[in-house]
């Protein structure tokens, strides 16, 4: 089966490394496969052509679309596209070159932006174009039904799948990593270190976290750390999280690490994962945190609570409260006991859940669905 893959950017979040684990398991089942991307540095491609495609193409809107993406998508079996700006280029595409029949859609978030009448409109019709749309979660499918006008007999949902190994891997590893990469950010094993990885947009509300994260500091008994790990390549988010760390004078109790290919080493030696999201697609950063062993505080919104169990893995509390969120890393900061069984809770729940063999078989499942329609 030939697969071409088109993604908005090609530069590290939670739909990029999705993709990336859906070609490597992919390739290893015998697809050939190709990936196209619009914007942004593509600083991913190596890892993309080391995980078995066979091209990675970058591909702009306008001229390139036509030039490079169209010929690439009628040579492919199996188009499938993925976040927003790609999904809607590439249906007009698919519409205009005779293409639907192949074409599949992927929905990794609950786009706000739909909400807007106009766009939710102009979705309403793109959206009707691909034969068959993966939502990531039963949330997102709810949502792109009401908001973005997609047939629910046309979706299928397909969870996130997690490659395990790296997190189970490095957190065996907890007892040789703790102290120098811990002293690399100025604290001591002693420290209870909350991990937060996520982009600094909008959407991820760090000034929520930070300032939840300065009232958790005085009700703790626990000497509390936060760790940030990202950026925000597409504006100054990390900049106003950093002047909101000054304003607060959380001083060294704060370390912003940037964008790092060591996170699963950075869990390990953390004791806790935190996000304060106002909404989120699926969160697989949540799922990187339960394989790794950590407990998960963050928000009740959107599909989160698929993910986290809450009382179980985790602790939810409601978005954009930064009261209840200090309230609930205090809580844990201060009962290694329970984070302990939170810590076995998730590790079964990611295993029982979101295993990637299963999610690359399903939507190999979906692709065939397609081609056998396509037949028909």
């Amino acid at each position: 089966m030939k697969v071409l893959h088109v993604i908005t950017t090609l530069d590290m979040g939670g739909a990029e490394k999705y993709l990336l684990s859906q070609v490597r398991g992919q390739t290893a089942r015998g697809c050939e496969v190709r990936v196209a991307y619009l914007k942004g540095a593509g600083s991913l491609r190596a890892d993309f052509e080391q995980a078995g495609a066979v091209e990675v193409l970058h591909a702009p809107p306008g001229a390139a679309s036509f030039t490079r993406l169209l010929p690439a998508m009628r040579a492919a079996d199996v188009v499938h596209s993925h976040l927003l700006k790609a999904d809607m280029l590439v249906a007009a595409l698919a519409r205009a070159g005779g293409q639907a029949r192949k074409l599949v859609s992927g929905k990794h978030n609950d786009e706000q932006v739909l909400k807007r009448r106009s766009v939710g409109f102009v979705h309403g019709v793109l959206g009707k174009v691909p034969a068959r749309t993966i939502v990531l979660s039963d949330h997102v499918g709810a949502f792109f039904q009401r908001y973005g006008g997609v047939d629910p007999a046309r979706m299928r949902r397909v969870y996130y799948g997690l490659d395990r190994a790296p997190f189970e891997a490095a957190a065996a590893r907890r007892a040789d990593l703790i102290e120098p990469l811990r002293a690399s950010c100025g604290w001591s094993p002693d420290d209870v270190v909350a991990i937060c990885v996520a982009r600094f947009a909008p959407q991820k509300a760090h000034d929520v976290l930070l300032r939840a994260f300065d009232a958790a500091r005085g009700r703790s008994a626990a000497r509390l750390r936060l760790l940030l790990v990202g950026d925000d390549p597409f504006g100054d988010g990390r900049q106003r999280a950093e002047a909101l760390a000054r304003e607060l004078d959380l001083g060294a109790d704060v370390h912003f690490a940037g964008i790092r290919r060591d996170v699963p080493e950075l869990m390990a030696v953390s004791d806790l994962f935190v996000m304060s999201s106002l909404w989120e697609g699926l969160g697989l950063v949540f799922l990187e945190a339960m394989a790794t062993g950590l407990p998960q505080v963050g928000s009740r919104v959107s599909a989160v609570p698929e993910v986290v169990a809450d009382g179980e893995t985790g602790l939810l509390v409601p978005p954009a409260d930064d009261a209840a969120l200090a309230a609930a890393l205090a809580e844990l900061a201060d009962d290694p006991a329970r984070r302990a069984r939170m810590a076995d809770a998730g590790r079964a729940r990611v295993r029982e859940l979101f295993a990637i063999d299963r999610m690359v078989d399903e939507t190999l499942a979906v692709y065939r669905e397609v081609l056998e329609e396509g037949r028909r």
